[in-house]
């Protein structure tokens, strides 16, 4: 942790938390539970510090970022995908839009490779400050993303989240109606 700037979690921590009650959407293997999540690094965390669920507000969003890191891959998978609707309750998450990041000393984050790595020191510090989750501008389509802080002490699955339904994925008619390549 002596990586994260104490200025950085000064600032975020005079921040307003706020309540989140909603649905959300994400795309997963047919084979993985929705409501389980990753603690292999990403945009908004970490490698191997805790466990985050990362979500979409929009149901475009979730599928724009699954194709994102499916489209980067030498061959693209033709397994099966599903777009899933959890709805989420939270007491306590942290949103920041665009112009907030940028004044944190961010570059655009809704760019697609933000060559600063101030993404996982937020994620780590918003985790810290005892956030059940963060709210960011998506890099791949227009809308927000929520990422879940499943190991916060005062998370618990069964109160914060529930899966409600789950349809499959049709990229090549996701890709023709939203004009994906």
């Amino acid at each position: 942790m002596d990586w994260l700037d104490p200025e950085l979690l000064a600032i975020l921590d005079a921040l307003e938390g706020q309540l989140f009650t909603g649905d959300v959407w994400r795309v997963t293997w047919a084979t993985r539970n929705p409501l389980t999540g990753s603690s292999g690094g990403g945009r908004w965390s970490p490698e191997g510090r805790f466990d985050v669920l990362y979500t979409s507000l929009q149901q475009d969003g979730a599928l724009a970022e699954a194709y994102h890191h499916l489209s980067r891959a030498p061959v693209m998978s033709s397994s099966h995908m599903i777009l899933n609707r959890i709805s989420v309750s939270l007491d306590y998450v942290l949103k920041l839009d665009a112009d907030r990041l940028m004044a944190l000393g961010m570059q655009d984050p809704r760019a697609s490779r933000p060559r600063d790595n101030l993404g996982p020191q937020i994620g780590e510090a918003t985790f810290m400050l005892d956030y059940q989750g963060l709210i960011v501008p998506s890099a791949r389509w227009d809308c927000y993303n929520l990422m879940v802080f499943l190991d916060q002490r005062s998370f618990e699955i069964d109160k914060h989240l529930s899966f409600n339904e789950a349809t499959d994925v049709n990229w090549p008619a996701w890709r023709e109606q939203t004009g994906q390549h």
